[in-house]
């Protein structure tokens, strides 16, 4: 067993080294050795579950059934501490919201539509959509209507892309094609040219808990076979118990247009710290922990690792705030043989903390006086290995006039942890070295038109370019105009000193209309950026298309001449019909294809999003070879 991680200190025990622009926020973050759950308190549960993350669900009463919930009780019905807060003194992602409230349906407002105007740089690539319909319905003949939150991975001609998917609200357990799974994915042999729709991720213990929502996809090649992995949350399907992270390894199998994916069960990443148990009825008690959200993975390529942040919330009813963490799994060796922790390529080794013990890294601990830390993306250097982490500071929390978050500034941090404070062991032994933050003008208190969430949120997300020497972070901002530009903000790797004064905007030309949910995974091979959003060219309509910028140097100090114009049809979301929210998500994707060699990317550039333009949500892609 390792020793809980010091965030305030690197492994030779020195304080943190901080950027040059680290605010007096992150430095007490970084400063304040994080309260780790090692234990459980007076009156709380130990619980320990196997592998696959089925945790003790202690005296669960019996389900009440709500429209389109497949024999499901939600959080909120099953007197989850965590569902009661949320949405009142915090905010969380889809996953969280599925968990807690289930079915949340929307349909066509009335509203004045606008004629779409040109911003087209180069031509726009075939859009295709990687979902089935015909896979939407579930086993009663009830048809689900929505799949967003898409994310997207590529190797070669081999892509995958998953989204969270609505059919698993009328699906029971076990259903064909595990369509009860809320995380659906695709796959395609032909370079995104087509796609096969496979339902849900394969889950043999799907009574016990559930792949939730919220997916992010990598790959990686070893051995020379190509593999993907697909984490999501992973939580139990009657609002009780444990909440975990876990990922479905996938490999593809055969060759050319006849490959086909093999994907196996799900292996947990990390799990809630702290459990207890409360009484809710007389005589009768349940289980509730922690609830873990909003994962993102990264895999290393060069030292065959993957690494997943996430935020944990505190499920006990006075708990408050939420911290970031980091996980990580060994992915085995070049050759696809077992790792120092004895993962393969197909069957990965996490650091798993099971229930009720403390995870692997704290990187950024619970701000004391409650505000929220969400949205954590995580980006690897695959020279030095060192890990960066971006995250939210004080989302949500600033809208509900709690004392202290009223009056702290919105801002998005980065935190760099560096490949010595990370062995494949139980904790990791050093924390964050250094630190940096941009101050956001933030979208969140928007009601968006056509968009059935509030609030919006100000993500960032990363890209490491070894090439320019720099982290990069993109997202959007309201400081120019009331509904938002993509801002660029580069810092220098290790140290994360600013590299650019003042943010660069991204869309070109600046048109005044909404400007939300920018991606950007990784740079190409000649170190720059290619970043993709949702836009829309007018304050006067809904009607949404994807745009982005390529091949940005991430030292420019100038925005780019125009942007390129990703759908070849708008979605009007006033004019969609969804059952869940957000109805199309809370982020976009896009990566690069993969190698098996540095510098470990290709010269194809994928792209997802989520599409209304046939009236449901649907999960699409479109590709930009190089």
């Amino acid at each position: 067993m390792g020793s809980a991680a010091d965030p305030g200190r690197d492994c030779g025990g020195r304080e943190v080294r901080e950027g040059d622009a680290v605010s007096g926020k992150l430095r007490a973050y970084l400063l304040v050795t994080a309260p780790l759950a090692v234990g459980l308190v007076a009156g709380s549960l130990a619980v320990a579950g196997p592998a696959t993350g089925a945790g003790a669900k202690t005296g669960a009463p019996a389900i009440t059934m709500t429209p389109g919930q497949a024999g499901r009780r939600t959080g909120l019905a099953a007197g989850n501490p965590f569902c009661k807060k949320l949405g009142k003194t915090l905010q969380a992602s889809a996953g969280a919201q599925n968990f807690c409230f289930g079915l949340q349906r929307s349909g066509p407002v009335s509203r004045q539509r606008a004629t779409a105007g040109p911003r087209a740089a180069v031509r726009t690539p075939a859009n295709v959509n990687a979902a089935s319909l015909a896979e939407d319905v579930g086993p009663t003949g009830v048809r689900g209507y929505g799949q967003s939150e898409t994310s997207i991975a590529a190797s070669g001609r081999f892509v995958v892309e998953a989204w969270n998917d609505s059919t698993a609200f009328f699906s029971t357990c076990p259903s064909p094609t595990n369509k009860e799974e809320s995380t659906g994915f695709a796959f395609s042999a032909d370079g995104g040219r087509s796609f096969t729709d496979l339902g849900g991720l394969p889950n043999a213990h799907c009574a016990t808990d559930l792949y939730v929502s919220d997916p992010s996809v990598a790959a990686y090649r070893a051995g020379g076979s190509t593999y993907f992995y697909i984490s999501s949350m992973f939580d139990s399907p009657v609002g009780t118990g444990g909440s975990m992270i876990a990922l479905t390894a996938c490999k593809v199998m055969g060759a050319g247009s006849s490959a086909a994916l093999a994907c196996g069960q799900p292996v947990v990443i990390a799990s809630s710290t702290f459990c207890m148990k409360q009484q809710i009825a007389p005589h009768q008690t349940a289980t509730f922990c922690n609830f873990l959200d909003k994962e993102f993975i990264a895999i290393d390529p060069a030292h065959h690792r993957l690494y997943a942040t996430f935020t944990e919330f505190p499920g006990n009813v006075g708990g408050f705030g939420s911290r970031i963490e980091l996980g990580v799994c060994d992915l085995g060796s070049a050759a696809g043989g077992p790792g120092p922790a004895g993962g393969t390529p197909a069957a990965p080794v996490c650091e798993n903390n099971h229930l009720g013990r403390h995870g692997y890294l704290i990187v950024i601990p619970a701000d004391a006086t409650g505000c929220e830390n969400e949205g954590a993306y995580p980006a690897v250097d695959p020279v030095t290995g060192d890990v960066y982490i971006g995250f939210e500071s004080n989302w949500a929390t600033s809208l509900f006039n709690l004392p202290h978050c009223n009056t702290v500034p919105v801002s998005d941090m980065l935190a760099m942890v560096p490949l010595r404070c990370l062995p494949l062991a139980s904790h990791a032994t050093c924390g964050a070295s250094a630190a940096s933050d941009v101050p956001v003008v933030s979208l969140e208190s928007a009601f968006i038109p056509g968009y059935n969430r509030f609030p919006g949120s100000d993500f960032p997300r990363l890209a490491v370019s070894d090439p320019a020497r720099t982290v990069s972070m993109v997202w959007n901002d309201t400081r120019f105009h009331p509904e938002g530009d993509i801002l660029l903000q580069s810092f220098n790797l290790g140290s994360l000193a600013r590299v650019q004064a003042a943010p660069v905007v991204l869309d070109q030309p600046v048109a005044g209309g909404l400007n939300f949910l920018p991606a950007l995974r990784g740079a190409d091979a000649s170190g720059n950026l290619d970043v993709v959003w949702y836009s829309r060219h007018s304050v006067n309509t809904s009607d949404t298309n994807v745009f982005a910028a390529i091949g940005v140097s991430p030292r420019t100090v100038t925005a780019p001449a125009s942007n390129t114009l990703i759908t070849s049809v708008a979605s009007n979301w006033d004019h969609a019909v969804s059952d869940i929210a957000p109805n199309f998500g809370d982020y976009t994707d896009d990566a690069m294809a993969v190698t098996g060699s540095p510098p470990y990317v290709g010269s194809t550039l994928y792209i997802a999003w989520s599409d209304g333009r046939i009236g449901v949500p649907q999960p699409f892609e479109a590709h930009l070879p190089g």
